[in-house]
This record gives C-alpha cells, structure tokens and sequence, in this order.
C-alpha cells in the first residue's frame, strides 16, 4: 500500500481533483490517502468528499485525516502541497495598498508587489512543512501547487535535498486550447515544447502531426471570437511571435504594456470572453464570495448521487505512477532549478522545463536558449524571483524593496519614492507574518 499525503487539503478543488485521478491508477487504488488541514471545519468536509469518490469507485483505498502535520507524513510516499498562508483578509492588502499608488491588479499570486509579499508570508509555512517531510518521508515525492510557485519552488529547491518539483495547469490547458482553435486532436496529433518561467514559458515548438502549427495558430488569432477570448495574450503572441502560458489576466500584471493607463485597461482587460480577462482584483472577489458559499458548494457536492471519477489532465497522479507507480514514464513541465536547462536564464533561479518523471526520479530536459525578445521579459522576472528570495533567505528588506522597484507594472506606473513607500506600507500590513525579517 502507498501513501500519498496532501497537505493544505481543504484546497477543495485541487484535492477532489487529485484524489480522483490518483485513484485511478490501478497501483493506487489501495493507496492511503492522508489527508491534512489546520481548518478542522474544511478538513471534516473534505474527508466526506475524498470518501465519496473511494465509494463510488469502489476503490479499497483508505482515507485518514488529521490536522498533525508528523502523522499524516509518516512514511509517505507522496506530498502533495495546496497551502495558503495567512488567509484572505491578509491577502486584501497585497491588492488594495498597490491600488493606492496606482497599481491595477488582477491575481496578485505570483509576481509584482502582490505576488512578492504573498511568497515572503508563504515561505516561511513552507519550509516548516519541507523540514517535516525531511524529517518523517525523506524519499518522499514532493509537488508544490501553492503560488508564487517560482520563488517557493527555488527556495525549497535550495533549502532542503527534497526531490521536489512544482507543478501549473496552464501548460497543458494552453496546449489544449490552441488546439481547439486550430481544429486539432490534441491527444492524437499535437507535441510542443515549452520553456521559461512559471506562467511566463512560451510554447517553442507547436506542432500538429509533426509540422509546425503556428502558422494556423496566427491565422485563428484574426478571427473575432479567438481573439477575443484570450485579448492579452493574443496581443503578445502577435508582437513576441511565441505564445505564453497561463490567462491573460496573469499576464497583464506580469509586463509594462497593459495595465499602466485606464484606456489600456479598458481595451485589453476588461473586453475578454476567457475565464479571466484582467479586471481589477479578481480572484480576490473569487476568494471572498467563496467565504460565504463554500459551505454550500460542498454540501452539494455531497448530495450528488454521484460524482466525476474519471481521469483529468492534471500532472501529479502521472508523476507519482512514473516514480512509484507501475513506472511509466511520464514527461510534464516542471519548476526546477536552472542547472543550464535554459542557457539565457540566470544560473539556479526556476525555470520552468520539460521534465521527464520515472523510477529514477524527476529529469530535467535541455532546451537552449529562448528567443531573445523572451529572454528579456523572461529574464527580468526571473532576476527579480532572485533577487526576493535572496532577501527573504537574508531577511534584509531593502532587498525586497530593490525586486519591487524593478517589477515591470510597478516601475511603469510608480515613482521610486512612491515604490519604496508602498513597499513599507506592505511590510507594516504583513509585519505578523514575516518572522524572517527582524528589522
């Protein structure tokens, strides 16, 4: 019997998900699944939920939950990570004090002001849970979903000798919708390489049955309704020439061209028909209407005669079957340190690359250099993931203040005075969460 623990699993969503492919992989279907939350109250909800799917699979799996971080890692074979620290009321401010300097938000979990502080709370919660895994399932699998996946990824990266990788939808959910726009099978006919930084790789290669898809791609793009559903990013393929992963809402906050006046808010990110077009503060109204519903939301769940159990897309369960499973390899992308993978990034930051799972552990690709016009967005994010998580491992906040001051929004709408206030301002909202800082 596996163990396959998840810590942070009243991440309803992500557990359910995982839970359901995991289970269908015919060595896990007698797995443990651990499962382990601080919220008692979403820890008893989704132990109901997760038993759901082992009934109506008629799986022999067995399920365990507990709020004691040590029993759930003992002797795991698999962690999964889906944590988020400080909660909502905290991450309001990650949000509202940029607005005040005229910083316009959308997500605010991965880089920029938001996403900088969200990491330097996060961190710290991580690598107490790392140094429990050292501690209770050292030759453990470990995969991070938690945002900002880049910086915690290259913090526990080099703050432990965990075999340890993080893991983002958008590459494969990207792929597939280029396929749909192109009249592609995607299981059938497409393969691509894609490289760069979490939420920042663009798709080097997109070939469908062996030729190169682009330009089908660019003839799609002219047509209204694609452009329209995905306007930031089309946008960028159109001008950068490679098409980059994850929302246009993402990528908006992620560059200087989108969100540094009203017009070009109201042009690029508001008039999208994707999931996330860009308005201002969008998740976190995800994240408080979601206070007052989840309840309701689960309890439906639970009231369905039955539920989906069949197979997603979702890397993790793959991943573990490759390592620990019946052993098929398994290619995904994965966050990992740049050991060379990608030869115009900095040296050891993350980067996120082809990566080959198996019962010899995770095995990074070489890609080579990306173009050079990526190179240069690419390159500055990952300079600043750099340069904050050297001044959250130092605790030295001028260090923070130096990666924000160079975050491509913030430099396009801020002053460096109204950048250096902004970011005390930050520090004094988050003064409770940030121990790593003893100035």
């Amino acid at each position: 019997m596996k163990k396959i623990t998840f810590i942070g699993a009243g991440s309803f969503g992500f557990t359910r998900t995982l839970v359901k492919d995991i289970l269908t992989f015919p060595s896990f279907a007698d797995a443990e699944i651990a499962l382990m939350d601080i919220n008692t109250e979403r820890l008893e909800y989704i132990t109901q939920a997760v038993n759901k799917i082992v009934k109506q699979g008629k799986y022999p799996a067995k399920v365990t939950s507990t709020t004691d971080r040590k029993k759930a890692l003992e002797g795991a074979d698999g962690v999964l990570i889906t944590i988020l620290a400080g909660g909502v009321q905290i991450f309001r401010s990650d949000i509202e004090i940029p607005k005040k300097y005229g910083i316009d938000t959308n997500i605010g979990d991965t880089r920029g002001p938001s996403g900088i502080f969200r990491f330097l709370r996060t961190a710290p919660e991580m690598m107490a849970i790392c140094r429990d895994i050292e501690k209770y399932a050292p030759d453990a699998v470990v995969l991070n979903y938690t945002n900002p996946m880049a910086m915690l990824c290259r913090t526990m990266q080099a703050e432990t000798k965990l075999n340890i990788t993080g893991l983002c939808h958008s590459v494969q959910g990207t792929a597939e919708m280029l396929a749909r726009w192109i009249g592609a099978d995607f299981e059938k006919e497409v393969t691509y390489t894609c490289a760069g930084i979490n939420h920042q790789a663009f798709y080097l290669e997109y070939k469908v049955n062996g030729l190169d898809a682009y330009p089908r791609i660019r003839e799609a793009v002219k047509r209204p309704e694609v452009y329209n559903e995905e306007i930031v990013r089309n946008e960028m393929f159109r001008h950068l020439d490679y098409y980059v992963t994850e929302s246009s809402g993402h990528n908006s906050e992620y560059n200087w061209w989108f969100r540094k006046r009203p017009e070009l808010i109201e042009t690029y990110c508001k008039n999208g028909t994707g999931w996330n077009p860009g308005e201002y503060a969008y998740i976190l109204n995800e994240y408080l209407k979601r206070e007052d519903i989840w309840k309701k939301e689960i309890d439906e769940y639970l009231a369905r005669d039955s539920v989906d159990i069949e197979r997603g897309h979702e890397y993790a369960a793959y991943i573990f079957n490759a390592c620990f499973g019946d052993n098929t390899v398994y290619r995904f992308n994965g966050n990992v340190r740049n050991k060379g993978y990608i030869d115009n990034l900095p040296t050891l930051s993350c980067v996120e690359v082809p990566v080959y799972a198996g019962k010899d552990g995770l095995v990074p690709v070489h890609v080579g250099p990306l173009p050079k016009q990526l190179a240069i967005l690419v390159g500055v994010s990952a300079q600043i993931e750099e340069l904050a998580v050297e001044g959250h491992v130092t605790g030295d906040r001028r260090k923070i203040f130096h990666a924000i001051l160079n975050d491509p929004l913030s430099a396009a709408v801020c002053s460096m005075q109204e950048i250096s206030d902004m970011t005390d301002e930050m520090f004094a909202a988050n003064k409770q969460y940030l121990p790593q800082f003893t100035v």
